[in-house]
């Protein structure tokens, strides 16, 4: 069992930045390197305040998000749209937003980012904000280790687990299901932050801690998945036929709680981890 990849994802529901080299915090993985942004520290909001993602708009997987020092520069991959480079605010306009049943303060980035993202999705009045560190947003008590433990505007938890394995059964049922078609699809496709390499699909669900380098971690739940899964993570376009989604119900879902795929965790102490070779 190996470390096959790391990622994060600055920009909720926008393109996510492998690393070789991650730092652990409380809140998610960061560039070792360049730790100023953890994973999703920012997200696009409509004009009431509320969280933005693929869900709604499939075209966020081709916002390419690079980080040099502070600033960071977005752009819009295979499109004649230019780019745009700022530098994050760390105070400043402060608006109310939401993240499911969550309310919180966050910091607004300002016009020029906001225009970007209104000309990406054809929509008025959404802007970007960044997660204000004095603002808790806390992970759900019933499934946190301590008491108001911080998550980022990640769905829920600060880190998500998927297995190589896992991957490719769901690929073979794609693979027996549409036997003239290529329907099998990348690990992209679920966004996790920490991809381990095993050979026991799904192995993960028996697992209850699991310690990678000197770091431990709690495994807290099943991730119930959703139609971003549908969604080609380099093209941004949804697929007709509503897979993985469709084949992973036939054999992942749980009643009242959803189709799993992955697992959420919390870190039960900060670090480092590194990808193996």
């Amino acid at each position: 069992m190996k470390i096959k990849e790391l990622i994060f994802y600055p920009i909720k529901s926008c393109r996510g930045i492998h690393l070789s080299h991650a730092k652990v915090g409380d809140k998610g993985l960061s560039d070792y390197n360049n730790s100023l942004y953890y994973d999703r520290t920012f997200m696009i909001v409509d004009e009431s305040g509320k969280f933005i993602t693929q869900r709604q708009h499939p075209q966020l997987a081709r916002v390419i998000v690079t980080i040099d020092g502070e600033k960071i520069t977005l752009s819009f991959d295979n499109s004649s749209m230019d780019s745009i480079t700022f530098t994050p605010q760390n105070q400043g306009n402060m608006v109310e937003v939401q993240v499911w049943g969550d309310r919180t303060l966050a910091i607004d980035q300002g016009k020029a980012v906001a225009q970007w993202f209104q000309e990406i999705l054809s929509m008025k009045g959404c802007r970007l904000v960044k997660q204000d560190d004095y603002n808790i947003r806390a992970i759900n008590p019933q499934h946190s280790t301590q008491s108001n433990q911080p998550v980022s505007f990640a769905d829920g938890f600060p880190y998500l687990l998927t297995n190589t394995a896992s991957l490719a059964y769901l690929n073979q049922k794609l693979e027996e299901k549409y036997p003239h078609q290529q329907q099998q699809i990348s690990m992209d496709r679920f966004r996790p932050n920490i991809v381990m390499e095993t050979d026991t699909p799904f192995i993960e669900d028996t697992w209850e801690n699991i310690t990678l380098g000197e770091i431990k971690f709690k495994i807290v739940k099943p991730c119930s998945r959703c139609k971003i899964t549908t969604t080609n993570q380099t093209t941004g376009t949804v697929n007709p036929l509503n897979e993985p989604l469709k084949t992973l119900s036939t054999f992942r879902n749980i009643p009242q709680q959803g189709i799993m795929f992955g697992q959420n965790m919390i870190a039960l102490s900060n670090g480092q981890l590194t990808m193996d070779n």
